[in-house]
């Protein structure tokens, strides 16, 4: 596929203010991305739906570029991809050692990590007669990986398939790893232009602040006065509604409090009231939409609770 960097630089544009790009940001990465040692991008795929890459997809797909495999594939060196790539079997494994051998890549892993079962619960690929599990990829090639980032709550902390009896063992990739750190772009599915910050930044070469969950600060963390951080809640537009109209249907939440029908917004620290599918302001994300906020961003989703069952607790 032929496409010049000028189509990732004119996506990037498009969406810096929603993804925190200054001018300089823009020129750094026409620079960075006109060296042709720019480091590779190997997305690797675990115990999860594939949802933070289906939604980075349909996301990339309204605006220019076309799609993230022109984003990916002709702008910064995306050389494997599961969902997107069409070889499979030993030439796959040829591109993954090949990269192991040479490093300075940045490696993006999605989904959580099987241990049950000598880890045979999740094949990634086999490779010269032999079944590579994703825990034994994942392990070898952190270590040669320049940065390590995590797309989605799966491979953050977990997520769904760490949930409940766990049968395959999952745990979050941070603990698989360790010592080799994290950068945690969390959501169920991971908000696509967090992803894109992420790798951005990474292309930069700059540093990104992280909170105690390995999440980026810049994502992560709303501020209301000086130096106090808070959550959702307290900056939802439906806040004056908490004390007294709050819904008790799913049939009619429009403009009311949706604590009773479970919001988790109390406890959850994200901006995305920021941007949400692509698109600026409060209207584009769960709640805009009259959905409670599910929390899906925090070490603890889905937790044991309902979704639906009440939270009462909080100002």
């Amino acid at each position: 596929m032929n496409l010049s960097r000028r189509r990732f630089l004119e996506y990037c544009g498009i969406v810096a203010g929603t993804i925190g790009l200054t001018p300089e940001d823009l020129l750094g990465l026409n620079e960075a991305l006109a060296n042709p040692s720019a480091p590779e991008v190997i997305w690797l795929h675990g115990s999860s739906c594939t949802g933070c890459s289906v939604s980075f997809l349909n996301y990339i797909s309204d605006t220019a570029p076309e799609s993230v495999v022109e984003v990916l594939a002709g702008s910064i060196n995306l050389t494997h991809h599961a969902t997107v790539m069409t070889f499979a079997g030993e030439s796959c494994g040829a591109v993954l050692e090949h990269a192991v051998k040479h490093g300075n890549y940045i490696l993006v892993l999605e989904g959580g990590v099987p241990t049950a079962f000598d880890g045979l619960c999740c094949v990634a690929y086999s490779y010269k007669g032999r079944e590579i599990t994703y825990a034994e990829v994942v392990a070898e090639m952190a270590l040669h990986a320049s940065h390590v980032v995590c797309a989605g709550t799966c491979s953050c902390f977990g997520g769904i398939p760490a949930a409940g009896s766990n049968p395959s063992g999952v745990i979050r990739v941070a603990e698989h790893i360790a010592p080799v750190g994290t950068i945690n772009i969390s959501g169920c599915p991971a908000n696509p232009n967090w992803v894109v910050w992420a790798i951005v930044q990474l292309l930069l070469g700059n540093t990104v602040a992280l909170d105690s969950d390995g999440r980026p600060t810049a994502l992560y963390t709303q501020s209301v006065g000086q130096n106090s951080k808070t959550t959702i809640h307290q900056t939802c537009p439906r806040k004056s509604s908490y004390q007294n109209n709050r819904a008790t249907d799913i049939d009619d939440t429009v403009g009311k409090c949706l604590v009773n029908l479970g919001c988790r917004g109390q406890w959850t620290e994200a901006k995305c009231n920021g941007c949400w599918n692509g698109t600026e302001g409060n209207g584009h994300w769960c709640i805009g939409v009259n959905s409670p906020c599910i929390g899906c961003v925090e070490p603890e989703f889905p937790s044991s609770q309902s979704f639906f069952q009440s939270y009462s607790s909080g100002s």
